[in-house]
């Protein structure tokens, strides 16, 4: 049973760090590490995540460079075969998500990586869903366009971070993106969609922030797929905003559809 690490960075978190804990604490599978990386809270997520202190991995608290530095950070701490990232404010979608991603990855030993779907909830109801990213029509073709597999849904094997690299610090929220490019595009990575929501996800994170966040993450996009050989252009990946807005309508059967 391969050991997953899944890495949780915060910064002031107090408010949404439990449930992220108490949701990879829960997992029927076993062998789980959770890893934390605090940039330095000033509230009380520190407090709180020393209150499941027997239960975690690794856990640091000190200033970094950024989201990504963190995640660096923590993909580096990492002893398991298998790595995901669930964010602070973001917790799985049921108690069998890291059982499913690991039986996938036994079933098929050339896969790289595996991915599923996100839905989105506006606090503090987190029960009725605003948004749903159904990732089975994803190709990697379509990152071109804008389209990339759901990042929080992801989990990717060790050796894949070792080889191809980290989290580039020179993009402010499309990091995640440059490096599926990376991934799909210039090493073409095995890959497997699971058809089954794998995370929740409360809405307002720094992707989905307004649209000054939408400018600054179409204006990166452009610039990851051009630095990694990928012809686009800001017209192209625009295209996919009214498929974006059908979201809004779609909605997932609990847990495996």
């Amino acid at each position: 049973m391969p050991k997953v690490s899944v890495v949780t960075v915060c910064f002031n978190s107090e408010s949404t760090i439990r449930d992220t804990l108490e949701s990879v604490l829960s997992q029927s599978y076993r062998n789980i590490e959770h890893i934390i990386v605090d940039g330095g809270s000033k509230d009380r997520t520190m407090d709180i995540i020393a209150e499941y202190r027997e239960s975690l991995g690794p856990v640091i608290s000190e200033p970094d460079k950024g989201l990504y530095d963190a995640m660096n950070k923590g993909i580096g701490l990492a002893s398991g075969e298998i790595i995901g990232i669930l964010n602070s404010d973001d917790f799985y979608e049921r108690n069998d998500v890291i059982e499913a991603v690991s039986a996938a990855f036994r079933s098929d030993s050339s896969l790289d990586l595996v991915f599923g779907d996100v839905v989105f909830v506006q606090p503090p109801d987190l029960e009725t869903v605003s948004r749903y990213y159904r990732a089975g029509h994803f190709r990697p073709w379509k990152l071109r366009f804008g389209w990339m597999p759901p990042h929080p849904a992801t989990f990717v094997k060790k050796a894949v971070y070792e080889k191809h690299g980290q989290y580039r610090l020179d993009m402010k929220i499309s990091a995640d993106y440059e490096m599926f490019v990376r991934w799909l595009i210039n090493a073409r990575l095995n890959y497997r969609w699971m058809n089954r929501v794998i995370v929740r996800m409360r809405a307002g994170g720094v992707s989905t922030g307004g649209l000054k966040s939408s400018l600054i993450l179409n204006k990166e996009i452009v610039r990851a797929c051009k630095e990694n050989g990928l012809y686009t252009n800001l017209i192209f990946v625009l295209t996919k905003i009214p498929f974006k807005l059908l979201e809004l309508m779609r909605r997932p059967i609990r847990g495996v559809e």
